[in-house]
């Protein structure tokens, strides 16, 4: 049976603790420090005392360790320490051979006994019941008649369940991560997918609670199931305890869960939603597929870029298209705050890590069949003599809105994530009638939405063109930033052209943003790759955007890399 120890380490000067213990106000009296920094100097205390204990507690009342001694030179020094002391009958030794001669009772067969033990608080045995057993209780009584007995409603159990996706888990002592898929090997083992930055340590401890608690089982065992380099960025925790089950139910934390049925590949321009640990539920579209991503410290292939607004925590987490798995969390921006960039979230495929380690997804029947509520309230806030653009009060859903289709007449004429848009491509002086349904991760659509009908303007939109022809460095590591003005009215066209004319060394060193006049970042080339070309000459980018036209533009262009030179000759927007 273990023991608890016995003998505690060096014993520190008694002024240092003394100080930890009884810091001084202002007016010269002792103030109790905050709640957990008197808990940290409790720990702390604990490791500066050699004094043999019978165990040892934190007071919050005195703000104090107390150390339980059995006479009273020990207790002097104890004091002397700046912790509390407390004389006690019986010595650790004694209270071993005390809890040994329990062990004979066979609590683990008695009926209504979860857990004993010794509390140093009363210099002897702890027993705790779910319910009554006199008996019991009366041969425990017997060995120690100090005996204090812990009622509970119902019995404990290791906390286990569900390993969700989308749920935390952690990696040893690290901060947690989010459980990706649950997935099964040819022989039944049970496992989940997640990052590959999150398991890169090689048999860790996986855990489904902070403080290294309840454990779930091994991430990476035996090395060989995490990669974090140009493959990508995914990697497999064992489920190896017992009473952790694999579910095929998404946590979307305050809604009804998406049931997983199935995976597939990720498409540009894809609906999205995933389920992470720190923002936890958030849609959007796929921007980009197989993409070079440079994280800074490792650069990766094959990944997938969205609109999707994701937070550190939610890496390994779950993305879904509708019902079907489709990644697993990567990386971001690491914001959810209005105006984020374009590519705000990004995700390694999950079939890639399936396919890798030869694992079957996890999956259950049926999902998410019921459609948002019908978008309320359309109508026009503003046009050219080639758009229009819309905005709708935004509709509800019983696990989340994914985004909007906006209808021209019958035909399908431009998607949206938010309640607003601005159609394009239309003729001037011209009636057009318009509806818009929203849609859900899992592909169901609302009704039409009450039409509007909106006439384009005769003529000055479209054909706005506005410059900056000022040269700007562009170095290592630094940020050019260019700046227009626009005085355009009414809304930027979409797409917007944006001409770049610019000389750089390697152009896959740069990140290229345009920041609209609202704040909101568009990214036009985002770096990547260890081979370099020359930007040399005018490079045209189209821009898809939701904005005004009025106001400052701004061009950034980001030297990501080293031993480069370039300059920003001129750029433009027509907006």
């Amino acid at each position: 049976m273990r023991m608890r120890g016995r003998v505690l380490s060096v014993l520190c000067a008694a002024a240092a603790t003394a100080a930890v213990f009884s810091p001084t106000s202002s007016a010269g009296q002792p103030d109790a420090p905050p709640p957990a920094q008197q808990e940290a100097a409790a720990r702390d205390a604990v490791a500066r005392l050699a004094v043999p204990n019978a165990g040892y507690w934190f007071d919050p009342g005195i703000g104090k360790l107390v150390v339980a001694v059995v006479d009273q030179a020990s207790a002097a020094q104890v004091r002397a320490g700046g912790a509390e002391a407390v004389v006690v009958a019986r010595g650790q030794a004694e209270l071993d051979r005390l809890l040994a001669d329990f062990g004979g009772l066979r609590p683990q067969d008695a009926t209504g006994v979860y857990g004993w033990g010794i509390d140093p608080q009363v210099n002897g045995l702890v027993i705790r019941m779910s319910h009554a057993n006199d008996q019991f209780v009366a041969q425990a009584r017997r060995i120690d008649p100090n005996l204090r007995v812990v009622n509970a409603a119902s019995a404990p159990r290791q906390q286990s369940g569900d390993v969700r996706p989308g749920s935390p888990w952690w990696p040893g002592s690290e901060t947690y991560c989010s459980i990706g898929f649950p997935a099964t090997d040819s022989a039944g083992g049970k496992h989940f997918v997640t990052a590959g930055h999150c398991t890169n340590d090689v048999s860790q401890p996986a855990y489904g609670e902070i403080s290294q608690r309840n454990r779930i089982g091994t991430s990476n065992s035996g090395g060989g199931r995490s990669v974090n380099a140009r493959e990508g960025d995914m990697g497999v925790v064992a489920v190896t305890e017992s009473g952790w089950n694999l579910s095929a139910a998404v946590n979307t934390w305050d809604k009804p869960p998406v049931t997983v049925t199935g995976s597939t590949e990720p498409v540009q321009g894809m609906s999205v939603c995933h389920s992470g640990n720190t923002s936890k539920w958030q849609c959007g579209r796929v921007t980009a597929i197989n993409q070079t991503i440079n994280y800074g410290s490792v650069v990766v292939e094959g990944l997938t870029t969205t609109t999707a607004c994701s937070l550190g925590g939610d890496s390994g987490g779950a993305w879904l298209a509708g019902d079907k798995a489709v990644g697993l969390h990567s990386g971001g921006q690491s914001s959810c705050s209005p105006g984020g960039a374009d590519d705000q979230s990004i995700f390694q495929p999950v079939n890639e890590p399936l396919r890798k380690w030869g694992l079957t997804l996890v999956v259950g029947s049926g999902g998410d069949s019921e459609a948002p509520t019908v978008p309320g309230s359309l109508r026009s806030t503003g046009g050219t003599s080639d758009s229009v653009s819309l905005a709708w009060d935004a509709s509800t859903d019983n696990v989340g809105v994914a985004g909007y289709d906006v209808y021209n007449g019958s035909a399908f004429a431009v998607a949206s994530a938010s309640p607003s848009a601005t159609v394009t491509g239309l003729a001037a002086d011209t009636s057009y009638t318009f509806t818009v349904r929203a849609r859900d991760a899992a592909g169901n659509q609302s009704a039409a939405s009450a039409a509007v009908t909106v006439r384009t303007q005769s003529g000055g939109g479209g054909g706005r063109t506005f410059s900056n022809d000022t040269d700007y460095q562009i170095r290592d590591f630094t940020v050019a930033s260019s700046r227009l003005t626009s005085n355009a009215t009414n809304a930027a066209a979409n797409p917007a052209t944006v001409k770049v004319t610019a000389t750089h060394t390697c152009y896959e060193d740069l990140t290229i943003t345009l920041v609209a006049p609202s704040g909101r970042w568009y990214t036009l080339a985002r770096g990547g790759g260890f081979q370099c070309t020359a930007f040399g000459g005018p490079r045209t980018y189209q821009v898809p955007l939701n904005e005004r036209a009025s106001g400052t533009w701004t061009l950034r262009v980001a030297d990501n890399g080293p031993g480069d030179v370039g300059v920003l000759d001129s750029w433009s927007v027509t907006l």
